[in-house]
């Protein structure tokens, strides 16, 4: 019998992940929560045997399997653990809380319940890192002792709530910075964080201590246990010239690696390795990966997984934005 899966929000991300955990042929949609009517309609026109239910207390009534939750960030990590506290596995938008503790509660609740966690965690899943990765991991490049990670967004959200510190637990580095710190740390095996500098600012100016304003830029270095130098920046609504600069690149003593965006888009992605001034192209667009992280996990689900020690990783994540934050 396949998985019985409850969607809580259906908005354009939370549909495309559904329609990618469904074109598995391994789950079934059960039921959605969603107030928007026009998106519960799109929803429910590619999950037509899905129930549209009122709360999300109803949905958790049904004694699912999975949760997918598609929500605003301050809802993630109560709504994550109500679920694996019903008996049902969780697959989550990131960030999984707005705070290191928040992930820690969630994987916790994961743990006592020997449910399968997942976040949405979907670059590691494109085939441009598919191709980075590897080389890094295998020793190819030698020592890898630097990294580059940028993130810019030339528009920035266009919902009130991200501009909330108590609703989104940050700016730019909350919503973008995650998903490199955590490439990183993902392709590096997820080494201890030795010491965190940083700088926020909003508006060209700097965050003064306390002010709860959110960061529309961010600067930050991060030494990693071994000596590997991580910089990252990222930005809403900066004047970059295209709508997305996207990059992970990391240089060894033997070679180089990069993912990078082409042409300013959000979606196509290239790698390439370097070594001294040759270039070598390992992957291009076209890629769809969006749904991939979504498909996995339901994959996992159908094949009985439960609890997965690797969950701690989202933890590892969490710590290295809150010392992003930290320190700045």
């Amino acid at each position: 019998m396949k998985p019985r899966l409850g969607f809580l929000g259906v908005g354009w991300i939370g549909r495309n992940r559904m329609e990618a955990m469904l074109a598995t042929g391994r789950v079934e949609a059960a039921a959605i929560v969603e107030p928007n009517d026009d998106m519960a309609a799109a929803a429910l026109s590619a999950a037509p045997d899905a129930a549209r239910v009122g709360s999300y207390d109803e949905m958790l009534a049904m004694g699912l399997d999975g949760i997918v939750i598609a929500t605003p960030s301050a809802a993630h990590a109560e709504q994550s653990i109500r679920a694996l506290d019903a008996g049902a596995a969780v697959f989550c938008q990131k960030p999984l809380g707005r705070s290191a503790a928040e992930a820690r509660a969630v994987v916790d609740a994961s743990r006592r319940a020997d449910r399968l966690l997942g976040v949405d965690l979907s670059y590691r899943f494109t085939a441009a890192m598919n191709a980075v990765a590897p080389l890094v991991r295998s020793g190819e490049l030698g020592h890898i002792h630097a990294i580059d990670l940028v993130f810019h967004n030339a528009y920035g959200p266009d919902k009130p709530w991200f501009y909330d510190r108590a609703l989104s637990g940050g700016g730019c580095v909350m919503d973008l910075g995650v998903h490199l710190v955590d490439l990183a740390l993902w392709t590096m095996g997820f080494p201890e964080v030795d010491s965190v500098h940083s700088a926020l600012s909003i508006g060209g100016k700097p965050i003064p201590a306390g002010d709860p304003q959110v960061e529309d830029y961010a600067v930050a270095t991060l030494t990693l246990a071994g000596g590997t130098v991580v910089r990252l920046a990222c930005s809403w609504r900066l004047h970059a010239g295209r709508e997305a600069a996207i990059e992970a690149s990391f240089y060894g003593t033997a070679g180089a690696a990069a993912m990078r965006n082409v042409g300013g888009s959000f979606y196509d992605f290239e790698a390439d390795r370097y070594a001294g001034t040759q270039s070598n192209r390992l992957s291009s667009p076209p890629d769809a990966w969006g749904g991939r992280a979504a498909a996995d996990w339901a994959v996992r689900l159908a094949d009985g997984e439960c609890f997965c020690a690797r969950s701690e990783e989202f933890v590892r994540t969490a710590e290295a934005l809150d010392a992003i934050y930290a320190s700045a």
